[in-house]
């Protein structure tokens, strides 16, 4: 079932929020208008399990909600596929880095510590997953600054500023200035898929495109194929989203 909520009263109208109800789950159904786009096409987004419907820029909303409707099957087969929510709890493990956190919630202590392998973070219970990513994404911005800087210096270029963000599409960007930004959770990743995403945006600097030469010149600062790391993200990386996320 599709259905829709009705905006809040405002001068100007605006278009109502738009949900796919399957399963007994309720799903965000974004639809989105493309001038280039010559047929509508459907998607599951592996981040947060919303429905993505794409139409051609004159294409008929009614017409297309119904064509979706025929696709509830796939629709409902592609959400079972998604990776398992994984709320942030006491006594849940955590990969970081490559090294496995249990995380414990104290009652004293005013910061987020680690000890040994334990995250230890204090208490109100209603703050610890807030707590625990805001610590994830420290981790993840020294991590990520220092490889950069790391293989920048052995690429012979200039680094902008490196900062990290929580994209839908991409694991790391590069811009002309030389500014780079990656997913806060590959710090959740083997720490050779971080390396190897690190390897790819600093040869942009040498090459902004994905010609021969940039690959090459990616092989040759991170020492290696990243071909198992490409893989490994293809396969895994959908899971990262799910930290954090609620049932």
């Amino acid at each position: 079932m599709i259905f829709r909520r009705k905006p809040n009263p405002a001068p100007a109208p605006a278009a109502p929020d738009m949900h796919f109800a399957a399963g007994g789950r309720i799903r965000p159904l974004q639809v989105r208008r493309m001038a280039q786009a010559r047929s509508m096409r459907l998607s599951v987004d592996p981040r947060d399990g919303g429905v993505r419907l794409i139409l051609p820029a004159r294409a008929s909303l009614k017409a297309a909600l119904k064509w979706v409707e025929t696709k509830r099957d796939w629709i409902e087969q592609a959400l079972d596929a998604l990776p398992h929510a994984r709320p942030i709890v006491p006594g849940m493990a955590v990969e970081v880095a490559g090294e496995r956190l249990t995380i414990e919630l104290a009652a004293t202590g005013r910061i987020v510590r680690r000890t040994g392998d334990r995250l230890v973070v204090p208490e109100p219970a209603d703050l610890l997953s807030a707590r625990v990513i805001r610590w994830l994404k420290a981790q993840a911005l020294r991590r990520l600054e220092a490889e950069t800087l790391r293989y920048a210096e052995r690429a012979g270029v200039t680094i902008g500023r490196v900062s990290i963000g929580d994209p839908r599409a991409r694991w790391g960007s590069c811009s002309a200035n030389g500014d780079i930004r990656y997913s806060w959770r590959l710090i959740l990743a083997p720490p050779t898929v971080l390396e190897a995403t690190v390897a790819h945006e600093v040869a942009h600097r040498l090459h902004m495109d994905h010609s021969a030469d940039f690959h090459a010149a990616v092989e040759r600062l991170l020492g290696r194929d990243p071909a198992a790391e490409r893989a490994w993200l293809r396969v895994h990386g959908r899971e990262l989203y799910w930290l954090g996320r609620e049932a």
